[in-house]
């Protein structure tokens, strides 16, 4: 009987640490630049990342992006578990974001399209120079980031959220 004591205190105090180190994963909240320095690492983990709202789809507000403090970089955040949706007025808000950091890679192929519909864009006029010129400095940029890392393909960080809160 006093062994079954001991075993059953032991998975006890083994499944307590086990939720201590859970909890104090979750207290660390990473600003859109800190989280996207450490992405690789934590691809696939719960992380909590705070940013300002620059943006939500009007239709279905099933994704937002956000900014950190140098407003340089974003980061898309997509609705799921307890979001439903991210409203508009939302904007311009600071958000805390508890989710699942993914990666997406965008391949060769889907780069070489994309420059092609640019430059298609820009022969028909249904885009502005500035827009272009800044699509086309991005694809440049991914291709230098594959050149530099030796990869076919570029990487995309995305969050799947859980929750988010409101903190400004």
């Amino acid at each position: 009987m006093k062994q079954f004591f001991l075993v059953v205190l032991a998975v006890a105090l083994f499944a307590c640490s086990g939720n201590k180190k859970q909890a104090e994963v979750a207290v660390t909240v990473y600003d859109v630049e800190s989280l996207l320095a450490v992405a690789e690492q934590n691809v696939n983990d719960t992380i909590k990342v705070a940013g300002f709202v620059t943006h939500t789809c009007k239709h279905s507000g099933k994704k937002c992006f956000i900014v950190g403090e140098s407003h340089s970089i974003s980061l898309q955040v997509l609705a799921g578990g307890e979001i439903e949706s991210f409203s508009s007025e939302l904007i311009g808000s600071k958000l805390s974001i508890t989710g699942v950091l993914k990666e997406y890679h965008l391949s060769q192929e889907q780069i070489d399209e994309r420059e092609n519909n640019v430059k298609l864009q820009q022969q028909e006029g249904a885009a502005s120079e500035e827009s272009c010129a800044t699509e086309m400095s991005n694809i440049s940029d991914m291709r230098q980031w594959m050149k530099d890392h030796d990869k076919d393909y570029y990487i995309i960080y995305y969050v799947e959220g859980l929750k988010y809160e409101v903190l400004e």
